[in-house]
Formats: C-alpha cells, sequence, structure tokens
C-alpha cells in the first residue's frame, strides 16, 4: 500500500494513569478502536508533569498527520502546560489537532484559562454533549469556537463483566432488600455538581412514606476545599437519615461494583443542567437492568447526535422526571419504578466505542 492510499496517522496524547481518570480511560479505548484494523496507524505519546521530552516530543510528531488529545484528564491537573506546548509543536510541524472536550463550565477557571489556548491552537474540537456546546458557546473569550465544533457520541466508561463478586457491603445490601427495605442507589464521585444532597432529600421523601429506603452511594467524596464530605454529613444528621444512608468508597473492580448494582432496586440522579450525553455514571448504572431515575435534559436536540443513548431513553431504561421536580415527584417515580422486572439491556461497549472512532477518524481524513 503506498503512502498515499493509506488513512492519516494520529499520536494520541495519554496521562500516566494515575490517579484513575474516566476521561483518561477513555482516551486509551478511544485509541484501542481506532489501533483495530489500522494498528501501525495510531500510536501514543504518555504526558506526564514535570517530564517534558522536547526530541521524543518531536520524533513523534514526525510520524503522526494529527495530534488528538482529550481534556480534561485528571492527571494533568499538574501537566497542563505539556499538552499545549505539544500542540505548538504540532503547529510547527504542521499537524493537525484535534481536541475532544468532555466539559467546560463545571472547570475549575484556571484549568479554563490554560484550555483556551489549546483550543484556539485546535483544527477540530470535539464536544460530548449539546450543554458542554452551549457552556463553551456562553464563554467570553473562546465562545465563538462552538460554532464549528462537531459533537462526539460518548460510550460508557464501565463495561458489565462477565461474573460478578461479593462484598460485606453486597450481603448488607441484601439483607436490607430481604427485610423489605428499598435500597436506593447512585453511582460515582460524590461532588457538588451531582448534588448529592437532593438525593438525600429523595430518601428522606421515601422514608416520609413508610418505604423504609437504605441510599447507597457507591463511590467516594472529591477531595475538595468545597467541604462538601461535611456538608454531606451535615444534612444526613439533618434528616434523620444516619440509619440510612451508606457511602462504599472508592470500588476498585467492576465484578465488585456490579455485584452492589445488583443489590439495588432503583438509581436516582438529581442534576442541575438535566441529563446529558457525557454522563457516564447513568451509563454504567442503566446496565444493572435497574431504572435509572434522573433529571430530564435541558435541551431538546440533547441525544440527536447520540442513537445508542437514544434507544435506552426510549426503552423506558432511563426514566426522566421533569426539570422543576421537586424530591416528592422523585420519590413516586422511584416506588413506580421499583416494582419493574430486571432487563439488562443489550450494551455492547466495543460497538459505541466503534462509534465515537468513526466520527473521529472521519476528521483525520
Amino acid at each position: 500500500m503506498s503512502s498515499a492510499d493509506r488513512s492519516p496517522g494520529s499520536l494520541h496524547l495519554l496521562g500516566s494513569g494515575n490517579p484513575p481518570c474516566g476521561i483518561g480511560d477513555f482516551s486509551r479505548l478511544l485509541l484501542e478502536s481506532l489501533q483495530d484494523g489500522e494498528p501501525d496507524r495510531h500510536g501514543v505519546l504518555t504526558v506526564e508533569p514535570r517530564r517534558f521530552r522536547l526530541a521524543e516530543t518531536w520524533r513523534a510528531l514526525g510520524r503522526a498527520d494529527a495530534v488528538v488529545a482529550n481534556f480534561p484528564v485528571v492527571a494533568w491537573k499538574r501537566a497542563l502546560f505539556g499538552p499545549l506546548a505539544i500542540y505548538a509543536l504540532a503547529k510547527l510541524r504542521r499537524r493537525k489537532c484535534i481536541t475532544i472536550l468532555h466539559e467546560w463550565a463545571g472547570l475549575h477557571r484556571l484549568r479554563r484559562l490554560v484550555l483556551r489556548p489549546v483550543l484556539l491552537l485546535s483544527n477540530t474540537i470535539f464536544l460530548v454533549s449539546p450543554q458542554v456546546r452551549e457552556e463553551l458557546a456562553a464563554d467570553p473569550l473562546v465562545g465563538f469556537l462552538a460554532r464549528r465544533a462537531a459533537l462526539m457520541p460518548v460510550p460508557p466508561n464501565l463495561a458489565r463483566p462477565d461474573g460478578v463478586a461479593d462484598s460485606p457491603l453486597r450481603e448488607r445490601l441484601r439483607e436490607a432488600r430481604q427485610q423489605g427495605r428499598l435500597v436506593l442507589g447512585h453511582f460515582g464521585s460524590i461532588y457538588p455538581g451531582k448534588q448529592p444532597e437532593a438525593v438525600l432529600d429523595i430518601a428522606a421523601a421515601l422514608k416520609a412514606r413508610g418505604a423504609a429506603p437504605l441510599l447507597v452511594f457507591i463511590g467516594s467524596f472529591i477531595k475538595a476545599s468545597d467541604g462538601i464530605e461535611d456538608i454531606f454529613r451535615e444534612k444526613v444528621a439533618a434528616l434523620g437519615l444516619a440509619d440510612d444512608v451508606i457511602v462504599s468508597g472508592y470500588v476498585a473492580s467492576a465484578e465488585e461494583l456490579f455485584g452492589l448494582f445488583e443489590t439495588v432496586d432503583a438509581f436516582a440522579y438529581v442534576l442541575p443542567e438535566g441529563l446529558t450525553a457525557r454522563r457516564a455514571s447513568v451509563l454504567a448504572s442503566v446496565q444493572a437492568g435497574r431504572p435509572v431515575v434522573v433529571t430530564a435534559p435541558a435541551l431538546a436536540d440533547e441525544f440527536d447526535h447520540h442513537p445508542r443513548y437514544r434507544a435506552l431513553l426510549d426503552s423506558g431504561a432511563i426514566v426522566l422526571v421533569p426539570r422543576e421536580a421537586r424530591s416528592d415527584d422523585y420519590a413516586e417515580h422511584v416506588l413506580a419504578a421499583r416494582a419493574r422486572p430486571t432487563i439488562v439491556p443489550d450494551l455492547d461497549r466495543r460497538t459505541w466505542f466503534q462509534d465515537a472512532a468513526e466520527v473521529l477518524r472521519g476528521r483525520l481524513s
């Protein structure tokens, strides 16, 4: 095959994977999907704090037609100027710069400050949700870039394993269900943007109805200066839920995680921006086959670019609650959904990643 017949190659900027990061995992799996069938056309450059290697970067850029990077990656909190420097070198070598932006308004202002020149150097910007497009468009400095940004469908960041693992917490939740308690689940990191306090209000509303809820947060608190854990604990006490709320902490394996998922009657999420196509925690939860009750999207076209996600909504696997709904309304939806039989969706994550890879491959060519 001549060089003219080959599809353009790409150089993917990856983090070290420490600490773990959902967007970092997405970057790696997207690259693997591209490499299927084109194993020699897509390479990796690992970006680490305080370890910028000019000569290695220059050579790697020489072997590629485009640089691809996802933002924000947790491991780059102390290395954001590394990707920016690589983009600048790519421009010197006349390479394309392709950026996949997973969020904007929720980022710390200093991260947005560093990312703005990255976006300005980008030939193509992919956004994972129309909601992120709206957030970017509202930026006074780089908002004009939203008009030419493309959309990419995001796959689930977790796949249902072949089997599940037992754990002390799983046994505790199973016993609670056997005693007639309603096990309400919430998966993912606990931080203000996911309104964990509003989920506590749902548990309180269920308790007032005599449903004997046991609310389990499957995840851990994000350590930050906002004091979210203290606020959370104070609210638990104020609502009289001290015996009704469990926080699992970090769960390392998918087998243990889905073992916990299987003990849940329903999941609940109260999202200020409504459900968006980038909510990976919802896509993970829905694979348990239990109903996921969540705030309706703010934008009518939120899932137009993502037909597989739309199919989950249309099937009823995800139950939408009006945006103006109160905790009592969520409680009603949870109680109604509780009686639904377990229906595990046919969700092949490999196929979802191939969809994303094809969108990216179209811009590479």
